[in-house]
């Protein structure tokens, strides 16, 4: 079932933004781009959408604009599009162009044109069903059950995409991974910037990052191309459109608006409306987002509106869940946000936090390639910690330290066969993306900055940090650019901290730092004696939100430890001594015992908190993947149907992940992979790819 698409967006009408392109751009050839760096970089793209739901498809055209004339060729990245034909906008002249074959798996096709003192060019295309960045949903995948509903999404997805959960009545949920979108209002003509996020580990990625935007349109695909661009959407009258861009309007179609597209007959044919979309600042290609369905929306703010898939109760969840958004926002133009994050208790705010502060650090200022990818992340993950440490206190951001600390060591686990993946600045040669793509550089890279701080004190380094965002804006920068920045401007940086170490080394560096407080002391506490057999009380769980559960689960240590107690569920909690005649006939298989033991603790603990059924997919999945890790068998139908009810990368990963890798008779395994054949058509073709990852390298 679909569901959500938030889309957060601010506006301020006495913002007043000025930058401006230089007219030559030095940039580095990203290894995963087919773009040519002596080529010039297009400044402008104006699109051109007529959206086929009968297909699957989006016939188009797109006309792209250089900073000076060029003569000569010029490439352009695409990945299943169709190219019809490449013209002269003025004279309507046609122009030779080529397509690279074979398609390459991971950088697709190089479309090669040749230009004869041009300025701009145009290209008629159509995606493909299968485009990586595209979600068709037909009406019974949906919420409403009404009308289909597209989105440029790409898992783990930033404008603010959602979905929700499936209902007795679906056999599938497609996705907690639809698109929610938060945004302004006011005068919402007024500038906005952009802020992209989606799923993996925990976070979430921009809608067509890293390499995706090649799927829907043809471009120089590297976050060191910044482009300004104006799209049309000829979309069917009963619905409506978002985009992570200004709205200009909605109006009828008009003969003459695509260049030789479609028939004008087609284009303004009846029952067919065009939403008018502009992005005025200047933008990495991969934050090109939108939406198409039935979606309605909620005011939050006097400059915030949330919008989702028309349902009353989605949207009036949505709204009670991002209320807070107006005292984080200043000037994002758009979040979109998967619907799981619509969690009843307020608590994912915390993503919009994060997704607000990519307007200034990944938006405004952008890795120039995905290997330097930490400078988006990092810096955002260190800004949302301030957010939240301003507005929710000390406590709760040391909460966001202590999940993402315990997500950092996780993942040097996952990559401790390849720990080059470890490091902040990457070498992902023949590489794709997506299968490296972790809470790496969030985690590493805020402990890199949190440690910056600690040397030199908040004051200087809030300093420092205005002088990065004033000096770097609407550029593309690498972590070279970066650290002579740092040592220009911190005097003795490179003596007090392993600068080298931090973006070059691999692991945890050892001046990382957990985090020191009384809550997060407290929980990592309570989950170490649970393998000793000690439940939480009530009384201390009482304030638990997701954090604190998730937190709490996912410090229990994972590997099954002889334990000389097992605990069984009464309403004061009963715990067995192990001197009992049935323990003793346990213990006395060894590490079977053990599993079983253990595995008795974790059934106990559901039992008293009913973490299993819990309405937030954090804690559910943090749940279910310890339970499966143990041998909880009983957990299987609830896994199954958490695995069909979403297609969120966030929550299908360490799921299969634990049934793939769990020791046993190999019925985890055979588990595993007849639940993702009967679930992989609702899932998204990224999401299919990073679940075939998993499955094969341990099935």
């Amino acid at each position: 079932m679909l569901s959500l698409v938030f889309r957060i967006a601010v506006s301020d009408s006495k913002t007043n933004l000025s930058f401006s392109l230089p007219l030559v751009l030095q940039w580095r050839l990203s290894i995963h781009t087919r773009s040519e760096s002596s080529h010039p970089l297009a400044t402008h793209i104006s699109l051109s959408l007529f959206f086929d739901f009968s297909s699957s498809t989006i016939h188009s055209s797109a006309l792209l604009s250089l900073p000076t004339p060029h003569s000569g060729p010029i490439s352009l990245d695409t990945r299943s599009l169709s190219i019809t034909s490449v013209f002269d906008p003025l004279t309507k002249t046609p122009l030779p162009f080529s397509l690279s074959s074979p398609s390459d798996p991971i950088k697709g096709q190089s479309l090669t044109i040749s230009l004869s003192n041009h300025s701009k060019f145009s290209i008629i295309f159509t995606t493909s069903p299968s485009s990586s960045a595209l979600q068709w949903l037909s009406p019974p995948q949906t919420s409403t059950k009404s009308f289909p509903f597209v989105y440029s999404h790409c898992q783990p997805s930033t404008v603010t995409t959602a979905t929700a959960t499936a209902t007795a009545n679906t056999p599938v949920n497609l996705n907690h991974t639809a698109k929610a979108a938060v945004t302004g209002g006011g005068n919402r003509q007024n500038r906005y910037v952009t802020a992209l996020r989606n799923g993996c580990g925990r976070f979430l990625k921009p809608c067509c990052q890293p390499i995706h935007a090649r799927s829907v349109f043809p471009c120089q695909d590297t976050p060191a191309a910044r482009i300004c661009y104006s799209a049309l959407l000829n979309i069917p009258i009963h619905l409506s459109a978002v985009m992570a861009a200004k709205h200009v309007g909605r109006r009828r179609p008009v003969p003459g608006d695509p260049a030789i597209l479609v028939d004008d007959s087609l284009w303004c044919s009846e029952g067919r409306v065009v939403e008018e979309f502009v992005m005025e600042q200047p933008v990495p290609p991969y934050l090109l987002a939108f939406a198409v369905g039935e979606i309605g929306h909620r005011e939050v703010g006097p400059r915030t509106r949330v919008y989702a898939e028309a349902v009353p109760e989605l949207l009036d969840g949505a709204a009670k869940e991002f209320a807070g958004t107006e005292e984080m926002i200043k000037n994002p133009r758009v979040a979109f946000l998967t619907p799981a994050v619509v969690k009843g208790d307020g608590s994912g705010g915390q993503v919009v936090a994060h997704e607000l502060a990519h307007g200034w650090t990944g938006n405004l200022i952008t890795n120039k390639t995905n290997e330097h990818v930490w400078l988006n992340e990092g810096f955002t993950t260190y800004a949302e910690w301030r957010i939240v440490e301003a507005i929710q206190g000390v406590d709760k951001a040391a909460l966001n330290i202590g999940i993402g600390w315990r997500s950092l060591v996780e993942e040097m686990e996952r990559f401790k066969d390849n720990m080059e993946f470890t490091k902040l600045k990457t070498n992902q040669d023949g590489v794709d993306p997506d299968h490296v793509y972790s809470p790496i550089p969030y985690e590493k890279g805020f402990q890199f900055l949190w440690c910056i701080e600690r040397q030199i004190g908040r004051p200087a380094f809030d300093k420092f940090l205005k002088k990065y965002i004033a000096t770097f804006k609407f550029q593309s920068i690498d972590t070279d650019m970066f650290l002579n920045f740092l040592k220009e401007h911190v005097h003795g940086i490179e003596i007090k901290i392993d600068l080298k170490l931090w973006t070059e080394g691999t692991g945890v560096p050892p001046d990382a730092k957990e985090p020191v407080s009384n809550i997060y002391t407290k929980i990592v506490s309570l989950a170490n004696e649970f393998k000793l057999g000690r439940m939480p009380r009530e009384d201390e769980v009482a304030d638990w939100q997701e954090q604190e559960w998730e937190l709490y689960l996912e410090n229990i240590p994972k590997s099954v430890e002889a334990s000389q107690k097992i605990v069984t569920y009464s309403p004061s909690t009963i715990w067995l001594d192990t001197h009992t005649k049935s323990l003793k006939s346990i213990l006395k298989y060894g590490k079977a015992g053990d599993m079983f033991v253990f595995a008795m603790k974790v059934s106990a603990l559901d039992a008293q908190y009913k973490l299993a059924e819990s309405t937030n997919y954090d804690v559910k999945v943090a749940f279910l993947k310890l339970a499966i890790l143990c041998g909880c068998r009983d957990y299987y139908t609830e896994t199954e149907k958490t695995l069909k009810a979403n297609g969120r990368i966030l929550y299908l990963r360490p799921l299969y992940a634990a049934l793939a890798r769990h020791s046993g008779n190999g019925e985890e395994k055979l588990f595993a992979l007849r639940v993702f054949s009967e679930a992989r058509h609702g899932y998204h073709p990224i999401a299919q790819r990073v679940v075939e990852s998993i499955l094969s390298k341990h099935v």
